[in-house]
């Protein structure tokens, strides 16, 4: 115990005699790590919005109008019967075990949703309910039977087309994940600097105590009595680095995805405070085990003993 508490006491005094190197560890430690939580909190918002916007995925069954193409529509604008037929399919045929939900949206319907998302164009204004395609919204049972839907309904009479949203989303969620994995390699780039720092910092400490270095090893301290006071030392200053980090990543998620962005986007379920919570443990033992290491490797080969 004496013996930690003497390695202990020549870290702080280290840490005292190199302030400014300290804390440049203390704040490339934190930038680095606020990216690297920033990016996790990034992909966790990506996870729950695709497991969210998937269980609402819809697919729309278009049927046919005046204004269908012929190759699309040979028989011309659907009829009552083929109605009627592909509702039936949904409700007690072939369609019907992959259906969890549907409803029938009319061309008026179809209409005024379309005016309601496009309240400021010009172009809206001159739209008309003849204009639009009346259609069957459907909710899968499993959003992956989306081919097996498509299959069943291509070539029924009254079926222009079948088109999900699973395109669109997909192209959304390439994005916001690009975004994760540019974040992840500007923290990669930061957390390069930091080992660096950390061994720069670590190499200066120990060039300025050769000469305490020097009395210990005549008196027969053992190597690790000699090594683990700057080992701790670019161990604490990295762990003040990720405190800080977890502290950013918890505004982030609260205040910036959690608040701000939650009131700026509806109809999105945001993640929260409480997920900062599962990404903080990492930002902490990463900064732990990579300025650990820098250091012991450092001290291995710069710190004779």
């Amino acid at each position: 115990m004496s013996q930690l508490m003497y390695q202990l006491g020549e870290t702080l005094s280290s840490l005292r005699k190199n302030v400014a190197m300290v804390a440049s560890v203390v704040l490339v430690t934190f930038i680095s790590l606020t990216f690297v939580g920033t990016a996790a909190l990034m992909q966790l918002q990506v996870n729950q919005m695709t497991e969210d916007f998937y269980d609402r995925l819809e697919i729309s069954v278009f049927l046919c109008t005046e204004s269908s193409a012929e190759a699309s529509c040979p028989t011309g604008p659907v009829t009552e019967s083929q109605r009627d037929s592909i509702e039936e399919m949904l409700d007690t045929g072939a369609a019907n075990q992959y259906v969890d939900s549907y409803r029938y949206e009319t061309q008026e319907e179809a209409l005024e949703n379309f005016l309601a998302d496009r309240e400021d164009s010009v172009r809206a204004a001159n739209v008309t309910a003849e204009d639009m395609t009346e259609s069957f919204r459907i909710l899968l049972e499993n959003p992956q039977d989306f081919g097996i839907v498509n299959e069943l309904f291509a070539g029924v009479p009254g079926v222009e087309n079948v088109a999900d949203q699973q395109a669109v989303l997909d192209q959304i969620f390439g994005i916001l994940n690009g975004l994760t994995v540019v974040a992840l390699i500007i923290a990669g780039v930061m957390i390069l600097c930091t080992v660096l720092l950390v061994s720069t910092t670590i190499r200066l400490s120990a060039f300025s105590r050769r000469r305490e270095t020097s009395i210990m090893r005549m008196v027969g301290a053992s190597k690790s009595m000699i090594r683990t006071p700057f080992i701790f030392e670019g161990i604490i200053a990295a762990l003040a680095g990720s405190l800080l980090a977890c502290g950013a990543t918890w505004v982030v998620a609260e205040f910036l995805i959690g608040q701000w962005l939650a009131q700026q986007v509806t109809g999105i379920v945001f993640i929260g405070a409480a997920e900062s919570w599962i990404v903080m443990p990492g930002l902490v033992l990463a900064a732990v085990l990579l300025a650990g290491l820098s250091s012991w490797v450092t001290v291995r080969k710069h710190l004779r003993v």
